[in-house]
């Protein structure tokens, strides 16, 4: 079948149609942004989704990934403030905010965002000592990030973090900061050992302290006890010292005959206890010494016996023959006894 000149003609229109209405449908994926330019000029930002375009008169002139990205910074060489040399890497993440702005206000962003963080790298950490290099870390990455951040501002860049992945400084260099690390763990340890000699004297002293302060207390008190002591046997011998005297001043022959026993027998001991005493004459007879120790237990029954309960008085009754009254033995302080 031949077609003629209007069936052609309806062909190349509708197949025209078809490929305006491709051209005018625009599909923006999730994460990007796609700018439409009018003759060249920015018109709009589409959105992810499905829009339409002017056919022949707009056009697509960005397509922006608004995701946030990373960007690896190379190492580099870095000058301290104590001219040590170090080399220094980092990584840095950035996301898109303004995709006009991204894509109209600088050209080529990465490689823009990549040179503003090296730069800033050489002079915040150029600012710093090398031994405040290696221990603040973090302090590093903040001043970077508010730097950094600050300076893409402009771009609808957001520079969300800015990580120094490594230092490494010159090989002598950390071969040295081992040695002075080595020595000051040394001293260190040789300030503990020596405070922890100086705890254990004064601790040792402490104890010596408290040792004679109980030692101190304990020699108070025995002494306390044997004046307390002293006292109680002083009572006694007064005590009993006045039993005697009054007994003797009654007339009581058994109080006199005690104290003189008494007496003999202290000069008995002290003859026997003298150092230069080794044989000892005793020209009296034993039964005197018997008889005398005799008399001071039964005087002895009668002096110190309860007071509480005097002896019951003898009842009268039938008389009972006295028993012979044996002789008393002779009184070693009077040789004559009829005198």
């Amino acid at each position: 079948m031949l077609l003629g000149g209007f069936d052609i003609v309806v062909i190349v229109l509708v197949i025209f149609v078809i490929l305006v209405l491709f051209a005018g449908i625009k599909t923006v994926p999730q994460g990007y942004r796609y700018t439409i330019e009018r003759f060249g000029r920015y018109t709009r930002t589409l959105e992810p989704g499905l829009n339409l375009i002017t056919p022949f008169i707009e056009r697509v002139g960005a397509r922006m990934n608004v995701m946030e990205q990373v960007l690896n910074v190379p190492t580099q060489e870095v000058i301290t403030k104590d001219n040590a040399s170090v080399s220094a890497d980092a990584v840095s993440f950035y996301q898109v905010l303004n995709a006009a702005q991204a894509a109209y206000q600088v050209s080529n962003l990465e490689n823009a965002i990549l040179n503003l963080t090296m730069t800033n790298i050489r002079s915040v950490m150029g600012s710093m000592d090398l031994d405040e290099l290696l221990s603040n870390r973090d302090a590093i990455n903040d001043r970077l990030l508010r730097v950094v951040d600050e300076a893409v501002q402009p771009w609808g860049i957001k520079v969300t973090r800015v990580e120094i992945k490594d230092i490494q400084p010159p090989r002598d260099l950390v071969d040295a900061m081992a040695r002075q690390m080595k020595a000051e763990r040394e001293k260190r340890a040789q300030v503990l050992e020596a405070e922890g000699s100086r705890n254990a004297q004064i601790l040792r002293a402490e104890g010596a302290k408290q040792s004679a302060i109980l030692q101190a207390e304990g020699q108070r008190e025995a002494a306390f006890r044997n004046a307390e002591a002293r006292e109680r046997l002083a009572e006694a011998e007064a005590k009993a010292t006045k039993m005697v005297s009054e007994a003797i001043a009654a007339g009581n022959i058994q109080a006199i005959n005690y104290f003189v026993a008494q007496k003999y027998t202290e000069a008995l001991t002290s003859i026997g206890q003298a150092n230069n005493a080794k044989v000892v004459l005793m020209p009296m007879e034993a039964s005197s010494i018997l008889g005398s120790l005799g008399g001071i237990g039964a005087i002895a029954r009668e002096v110190f016996g309860d007071g509480s309960n005097p002896p019951p008085r003898p009842r009268p009754g039938p008389a009972r023959s006295t028993p012979p009254v044996s002789p008393a033995p002779p009184n070693p302080f009077n040789p004559n006894p009829e005198s």
